[in-house]
């Protein structure tokens, strides 16, 4: 590569380069020095200096043996996780194939519609779900099943533990993750050639064979794309639980994921332990990267970036 394709290179990415300096490995390096430190507080002068080893990380495998409220917080993050991830990858997909197959104006204002979760305030979206799910007669699901004579008293939803805390956390977090994968696989199916549908149409294939065996094969990159994003982001996400968990809709053990517990260590009311949240920060951060290598690996993301064989 001549020294002038360097230069212009260098130029272009330099600005995401500092960009990922600044607000990544800057903070990912300071995160893993605190995690080695007892700081307490947000006390820097007195703790910052107070290296006390794999400490935290001790203190984080002995609750994991011994602690049932962390063992919840751990089981709670990999069933939520796991089920929301499926949810929001096929039923983002789900969604753009069944609009790629409606007449333009319907999809438009279908698609418009899965968009309003993603485009509510998030505290508004979270009180919508606070009252619908609420455990009292107030509530709006109890007040349904109540008025059909399905229930005689409320239902606390929220704290039926452990599945009635995550059917209501893995709900409300998947209505919005859905609307991400149907913009990204729309976007997909909007640059496949018009022809091969007609063409397919014209031979009588059906909506599913046409999805089947050109739509789908066609999605691949869309698909890893959205696989690894969205399991990332589920791994780090917490707003929406916050407010679920502060305003006791759902049980703050199985209602709490490992990011939300970062959070509260870190930032929470009473004491904070930004030792003990940064170790625990770490252990997510590795999570992340263990788990795109392996959902990269699956999905064979290196046969994928292969120069193909022959003469194009």
């Amino acid at each position: 590569m001549s020294n002038d394709k360097v230069r212009a290179l260098s130029f272009f990415l330099s600005p995401m380069l500092l960009m990922v300096a600044l607000f990544y490995l800057i903070p990912l390096v300071l995160t893993v020095y605190i995690s080695f430190t007892g700081m307490r507080n947000w006390n820097v002068e007195r703790y910052l200096g107070d290296f006390v080893g794999a400490y935290n990380y001790e203190r984080l495998f002995h609750m994991f043996k011994y602690d049932p409220s962390f063992k919840a917080v751990v089981l709670t993050t990999i069933v939520f996780v796991m089920i929301t991830l499926i949810i929001n990858v096929l039923g983002g997909l789900g969604l753009a194939l069944g609009s790629f197959f409606m007449s333009e104006k319907p999809s438009t204002i279908f698609r418009l519609l899965w968009l309003l979760p993603r485009m509510s305030p998030i505290a508004v979206y979270s009180l919508v779900w606070y009252y619908f799910f609420h455990g009292s007669e107030i509530g709006t699901l109890n007040a349904i099943l109540m008025k059909l004579g399905f229930i005689n008293e409320p239902i606390p939803w929220g704290q039926i533990v452990p599945w009635g805390a995550w059917s209501i956390i893995i709900f409300v977090n998947g209505l919005v993750g859905v609307s991400f994968g149907m913009i990204v696989f729309t976007s997909a199916l909007n640059q496949i050639p018009k022809e091969l549908v007609i063409a397919a149409r014209v031979d009588g294939a059906s909506a599913w064979q046409i999805s089947k065996r050109i739509l789908l094969p066609l999605m691949k990159w869309h698909f890893l794309y959205v696989l690894t994003w969205q399991f990332l982001s589920l791994l780090t996400t917490y707003p929406h639980l916050f407010l679920l968990v502060e305003w006791d809709l759902v049980n703050r053990d199985y209602g709490t994921t490992l990011a939300l517990y970062v959070f509260n260590t870190a930032f929470g009311r009473g004491e904070q332990d930004q030792g003990l949240a940064a170790a625990a920060a770490v252990i997510l951060s590795i999570l992340g990267i263990v788990g795109g290598m392996i959902t990269l690996k699956v999905l064979k993301f290196e046969e994928m970036i292969k120069k193909p064989r022959g003469d194009l």
